[in-house]
């Protein structure tokens, strides 16, 4: 088979931690990103540029955002609407007080807001794990939903409480087609995404998962909880808050506290769990999925000459998120990212596969 290692020696302690250590996994993700740079912005129109690539990245990001604290660290947390909207707000403040500034330096501010918030909503995981953290990150999503609906000054005291994303300049260019917001946010995504790749895998993600198994002997170890655990709340929110506030700028062209509610958080939540706990290629599997699923529903209804209403529709999205849910929880907890990887390890030993 094509997919083997025989032949491929490792000299060094660099090449045997490589990310991929493979050939063939490093000309895979190259041709992926070749895909995505090139062939997606010259095939794709502006209904599959706008209204599904430019979410599947975003949700990506949030979903590696949620999956830092989740699935590596074992810290539940249901307040990643509210981190997003906190990073939405902020870049919004941010671009609107100094309409100079390049689009990036805002984002990563914004995204260091989100980490200040996070580190404060994040204090109580010292104490409580569990049910209870993840009631207390509920609640801090409603306080912050509170603060962005009743206090004028983040909304520039419009009346309607919606207002307009302010034009996204970077080096002196307008980036307002669609082809140029995708490579914006598929640049961003790639970026981020190397990070958190090496992040979990250093010194501080190796602390992450030693908590997630067993905070105790952790403890014990040496391991700091107070620093460690506010760290994985701080790099969670600043990705959350990142994504926020793409969310409001590529996307939707709008900053409102509504688009960021608490089905907002479900929905990351169920990417993490499809796409596979602790796992970065999860967090773009689980967005993919819950992003063109509905698509396959609505045209897979069309195609057999279905005419399905709406609201019948929009249910059977929920109950089939559901299902999927529970199967994943009982089957598969590790999501499709670990089906991918038996599916790699069956190749690699072929033709006897275990």
């Amino acid at each position: 088979m094509i997919y083997r290692e025989a032949g491929q020696f490792k000299t060094s302690y660099a090449a045997d931690e490589a990310i991929f250590p493979i050939i063939q996994d490093r000309w895979f993700v190259a041709a992926i990103l070749a895909i995505g740079f090139i062939a997606v912005p010259i095939l794709g129109n502006d209904y599959w540029l706008g209204s599904v690539f430019i979410p599947f990245l975003i949700f990506s990001l949030a979903a590696i955002g949620l999956n830092i604290l989740v699935g590596y660290t074992g810290l539940i947390s249901l307040g990643t609407a509210g981190f997003m909207a906190v990073g939405a707000f902020a870049a919004y403040k941010i671009a609107t007080a100094f309409p100079w500034m390049n689009f990036l330096v805002v984002l990563i501010l914004a995204g260091i807001v989100a980490a200040l918030v996070g580190l404060v909503f994040g204090l109580p995981s010292l104490r409580i794990k569990g049910f209870y953290l993840a009631v207390t990150t509920l609640a801090a999503h409603f306080f912050i939903e509170w603060v962005f609906t009743h206090f004028g000054w983040f909304t520039n005291y419009s009346f309607t409480g919606v207002i307009s994303s302010p034009p996204i300049e970077m080096l002196g260019f307008v980036v307002d087609t669609p082809e140029s917001r995708y490579i914006m946010t598929l640049s961003i995504v790639v970026v981020l995404a190397l990070v958190a790749k090496n992040l979990v895998r250093s010194e501080l993600g190796r602390a992450w998962m030693a908590i997630r198994d067993m905070d105790v002997a952790a403890e014990v170890i040496g391991i700091p909880m107070l620093k460690t655990k506010l760290l994985a709340f701080a790099v969670s929110s600043f990705y959350c808050g990142i994504a926020g506030a793409l969310w409001a700028f590529v996307y939707l062209g709008t900053v409102e506290p509504q688009a960021f509610d608490i089905n907002r958080a479900f929905e990351v939540l169920f990417m993490v769990i499809i796409g596979g706990l602790g796992s970065i290629l999860g967090s773009f599997l689980g967005a993919g999925f819950i992003v063109l699923m509905p698509i396959a529903i609505t045209n897979g209804a069309a195609v057999f000459g279905a005419a399905v209403p709406a609201d019948v529709l929009s249910n059977l999205e929920l109950i089939i998120f559901g299902a999927l849910i529970i199967f994943f929880l009982i089957v598969e907890p590790f999501g499709l990212a670990r089906l991918w990887q038996v599916a790699k390890e069956k190749l690699r030993n072929w033709p006897f596969p275990y």
